[in-house]
């Protein structure tokens, strides 16, 4: 059996931010036009007028304080309220696999290998454009590496899960180097026009690459001691959207639960005993204390649900240095916010330093990582 080490990571940011006041302005004009529009049933008692959003109630809400997009003026515009991103043909490298090809180049300089060096590609996200072909095998394509690649989807948990089936593939000996990335165009599936959700998610594209901790070269090595993956049924987070949709009928107009939808208050509550209880039991049982770890690299959803996590694990509040926070930055990347804080929070620490990279949502699902940084 082989030991595993993650080697390089890339981080591919659209250019295009998107503040909560750009945000605000633009679904309080929304809701403004729709509560005239509807201002009889409103007087009447028939209709609730939609609430107006504020800064200060999202950042209360969520501690986000901006977010990058691949396109914001579809999504500020109060008639459409959703990205315009114009469609490629089939003979073009898709959105996906462009983003994810820059976050790969990345991961892989700082790994220091090449194309002949990796052996497959994971696309692990929870955002997929397309049913067929694979995103993965795309991104093989276009990098130029040999070998296998295939699509996975596991919601907010993708990459933590894609790094332990990358792992396990390299430690059983099927792969000497894998490449994991995780193009999050999360703008696509959120609904910009409702108050209790318009503010979370943003885009982005992670990539990691992970080999033989024999053969590793590069300067920031971080061996994988353990991986845990957890799952429990929920529908309190969910997407109705999908390949049967034009088979049901009425499902082919502009329908809510065909976009993202959750019930936060359950979320919460659910979630943060479960991803806690996990974290503490795989720590346990590889004879790790809590007070050894230097490093908490949590999902990016909601500041809140990680201040308690942490807190719930370490058996204190952590540190900002200890449990480094980005969803203010880049709001909610789904799989690829654990990543953003490891590729961003992890050159400083010394050898030997033990942490958990830690990612949980929709399914539900969560994944636990424990590694320590190599000599």
């Amino acid at each position: 059996m082989h030991k595993v080490a993650i080697t390089g990571t890339g981080i591919f940011m659209p250019s295009e931010i998107i503040t909560n006041a750009e945000l605000v302005a633009s679904f309080n004009d929304y809701a403004a036009r729709q509560n005239g529009l509807h201002a009889d049933e409103i007087e009447a008692g028939t209709r609730e007028p939609m609430a107006m959003s504020s800064e200060e109630f999202i950042v209360k809400a969520s501690g986000i304080e901006r977010r990058y997009v691949m396109e914001k003026a579809g999504i500020l515009d109060p008639e459409t309220m959703h990205p315009r991103l114009p469609e490629r043909g089939d003979d073009e490298i898709s959105i996906m696999g462009e983003i994810a090809v820059d976050a790969a180049k990345k991961a892989m300089d700082e790994a220091g290998l090449t194309a002949a060096d990796i052996d497959a590609v994971i696309c692990a996200a929870s955002n997929h454009e397309r049913a067929y072909p694979a995103i993965a095998i795309e991104v093989q394509e276009a990098l130029g590496i040999k070998g296998f690649a295939f699509d996975m989807n596991v919601a907010c948990s993708s990459a933590t899960f894609g790094i332990q089936a990358a792992a396990d593939m390299i430690r059983s000996g099927s792969a000497r180097a894998i490449l994991m990335v995780n193009p999050e165009i999360t703008s696509g599936h959120q609904e910009w026009r409702d108050r209790d959700c318009h503010f979370i998610f943003g885009d982005v594209c992670t990539a990691v690459v992970l080999q033989r901790l024999e053969d590793a070269t590069s300067a920031n090595i971080y061996e994988i001691l353990s991986t845990r993956c957890l799952t429990e049924f929920s529908n309190n987070i969910r997407n109705n959207n999908g390949f049967l949709r034009r088979t049901r009928e009425g499902h082919m107009e502009d329908r809510r639960d065909m976009q993202f939808r959750q019930e936060g208050r359950k979320v919460f509550k659910q979630v943060v005993p479960m991803v806690a209880d996990m974290m503490l039991s795989h720590l346990a049982d590889e004879g790790i204390e809590p007070s050894q770890l230097s490093r908490l690299w949590l999902h990016q959803a909601n500041k809140g649900m990680n201040d308690l996590i942490g807190a719930k694990v370490m058996g204190r509040a952590p540190t900002r240095e200890e449990q480094p926070n980005v969803l203010q930055e880049f709001a909610n990347t789904s799989s690829a916010g654990s990543i953003i804080a490891f590729s961003r929070f992890s050159q400083d620490l010394p050898a030997g330093s033990l942490g958990v990279i830690c990612s949980f949502g929709a399914g539900y699902s969560a994944g636990s990582v424990i590694v320590r940084k190599a000599d």
